[in-house]
């Protein structure tokens, strides 16, 4: 088959690229289509995944639906010569757009019910959407549920073995306390409106004052008092730091999610909530959720908590656990998109049992 991969988020890279290799080995050919977001080219530069990069960054929701329609633009184009059988996308509304038009089959994944508008833009145009079990809301026929996350499409221990060189490039040591802390911009059409800390200063002394070491990650410019705490190796090795780190503190709900099924627990700080961000929470005890007016105060206590507590059997048993019930995400990814261009079943549901 020719398969379509198109990228827009650092993350979507991480999900994409044990998949695209696995395609690729099964003799199908891959084309990757990128736009400049964050640090979204030096991750597929650094996975070696060739690729082109058909739009540039937004700084705003203006600009943002202008990029879209260039990147969707040239997708279209590109689509056209290449003929794809299946286009696959997180989130996907270029991809299921571009193969309504091109008569290809279009592999949506997503796990944000909040993201009203990418919904309305791409679910009814998409031939399959990938949803976790515990994604909240009825997709109809098209939708696709398995038990996983799409942080497991990368972190399952099958796929990823965090490395240790990563504290000493970092100048930290196994004894030390390591937080790692994620500020997030809300730029995105579905954060508007939304936030998460008073005031970051603030959690960076209290963590401190519990002989805690701070390490920032941020998609916003930092308050010269925090400047120093900015975590500054390759973006791709944020991975090790979060499987050797004692708490994640964030406002990023994929990165709270990436701590959890590492066996890291994770203080998620955001007005929002999401289904398996909750269930990370309700379910596993990985994630501790605060979403109301008090949940900065709220965080910082028990990030407090879980650095005094300092039980890390405990959060490894709740990770075994996880990994008991959820599955290796690239599996489905390979398998939907394989199977995409066969017959549709009339109840794509009855799929999902073949997925565990």
């Amino acid at each position: 088959m020719r398969v379509i991969v198109t990228i827009q988020h650092p993350g979507h890279v991480h999900f994409f690229k044990h998949a695209i290799r696995e395609l690729e080995s099964l003799g199908h050919d891959l084309y990757v289509f990128a736009r400049e977001n964050e640090v979204t080219v030096e991750l597929l530069e650094r996975a070696e995944i060739d690729h082109e990069v058909l739009a540039g960054e937004s700084n705003s929701l203006f600009s943002l639906a202008a990029v879209q329609a260039t990147y969707e633009t040239r997708l279209l184009r590109r689509a056209r010569r290449i003929k794809p059988d299946v286009i696959t996308a997180i989130g996907g509304v270029a991809a299921s757009h571009v193969a309504s038009v091109v008569g290809a089959k279009s592999v949506v994944f997503y796990d944000t019910e909040h993201a009203t508008i990418i919904k309305k833009l791409a679910y009814p145009f998409a031939d399959i959407v990938c949803t976790p079990e515990c994604y909240r809301g009825d997709i109809g026929s098209k939708q696709v549920t398995y038990p996983g996350y799409h942080e497991l499409a990368y972190l399952h221990p099958d796929r990823f073995e965090p490395d240790p060189s990563v504290l000493d490039d970092t100048g930290l040591t196994p004894s030390d306390t390591i937080v790692v802390m994620r500020l997030s911009s809300w730029d995105s059409s579905h954060d508007l409106g939304q936030g998460g800390f008073d005031d970051p200063i603030d959690i960076v002394d209290r963590l401190e004052d519990v002989g805690s070491t701070v390490l920032l990650t941020s998609e916003v410019e930092l308050p010269s008092e925090l400047e120093s705490y900015r975590y500054n190796l390759a973006p791709d090795r944020i991975h090790d730091l979060l499987a050797y780190a004692d708490c994640f503190v964030g406002e990023g709900a994929t990165m709270a999610a990436e701590a959890a099924v590492l066996g890291t627990p994770a203080v998620y700080v955001n007005s929002l909530a999401l289904g398996y961000v909750t269930e990370l929470d309700q379910t596993y005890g990985l994630v501790f959720s605060y979403n109301g007016a008090d949940r900065h105060v709220k965080s910082i206590e028990r990030a407090i908590s879980i650095i005094e507590e300092n039980d890390q059997s405990k959060w490894q048993r709740r990770r075994d656990r996880l990994l008991e019930d959820q599955i290796d995400v690239t599996d489905v990814i390979v398998q939907q998109v394989e199977t995409a261009t066969a017959e549709a079943d009339p109840d794509h549901s009855a799929l999902a049992p073949n997925l565990g």
